[in-house]
């Protein structure tokens, strides 16, 4: 299901500080995060064997893009085509986040419901963009601060939604205008188990059970169609020099494994 939250123009010392979990089923054939592509459309992120695309992507040109699904208490239309290529053919463009985001709507019901951010660090224009609600595809500029998406709205009040955000003030609030540590940093916010109460789920028309299981920011759990939950944790930070750090936690064949890519904008 996935939860992202940012920071975004925001930072004494960072344009942009990402932390985002990819949830998904164990046994969905999945690529760790490697420079993929070639030229300018050479792409940093992880890759979805499967559907193909990928649900997090930067290049070295200043353009990040990132995913999470929209939640619904079932899919009446799967499109013929994967959401995850949507951060692929932005990362691939030439467009502006605006004029992608534009172009992108058109074509919004032929995809699964989805969640996009689109930004080009060079410009500094980040944009959300989304097909729910059904029908009525949803673009709106994402102001500096910090942001929160899960799988609703763009910083929809989620109680997982408000823990993040709440965790990633209290984290940053302690490191003052220091180097931000990256892994630390995914393994006090990214790693928590805490479910929300019951009574504050939010009301998607999924099963209570199912809601309470994924109310928490890491998720774990067996389900009648497999092993489900936090596949991948990863961290960008993009410093004001352009600097840029991707880190990755990811399990593969039953095992945690980690690393960390380093570059700079050109």
């Amino acid at each position: 299901m996935c939860i992202a939250a940012w920071i975004w123009q925001s930072h004494p010392s960072y344009q942009f500080i990402l932390l985002l979990n990819r949830d998904e089923f164990h046994d969905r054939p999945t690529r760790p995060m490697e420079w993929w592509g070639e030229g300018e459309e050479e792409t940093l992120g992880g890759r979805d064997e499967l559907g193909g695309g990928t649900w997090l992507g930067c290049t070295r040109g200043g353009r990040i893009a990132f995913l999470t699904n929209f939640r619904e208490p079932e899919i009446r239309f799967s499109g013929p085509k994967s959401r995850g290529h949507l951060p692929v053919k932005f990362l691939k463009s030439r467009q502006s986040p605006m004029e992608f985001a534009e172009e992108t709507v058109k074509e919004a019901d032929t995809y699964s419901p989805f969640n996009l951010i689109v930004a080009d660090l060079c410009s500094k224009t980040m944009v959300f963009i989304s097909n729910r609600p059904e029908g009525k595809p949803n673009i709106q500029t994402v102001n500096p601060g910090i942001h929160v998406l899960s799988n609703a709205s763009l910083d929809s009040p989620w109680p997982k939604s408000e823990r993040l955000r709440s965790k990633v003030e209290d984290f940053l609030k302690t490191q003052g205008n220091e180097e931000i540590p990256l892994k630390e940093m995914v393994g006090e916010l990214m790693e928590d188990k805490v479910k929300a109460d019951r009574d504050m789920l939010p009301i998607t028309g999924c099963n209570p059970e199912w809601e309470y299981a994924l109310s928490s920011i890491y998720v774990d759990l067996d389900s009648e169609w497999g092993h489900y939950g936090t596949r991948s944790m990863s961290a960008i930070a993009v410093k004001a020099d352009n600097g840029v750090s991707f880190y990755e936690k990811y399990i593969e064949n039953g095992t945690w494994k980690e690393h960390l890519v380093q570059f700079r904008i050109d």
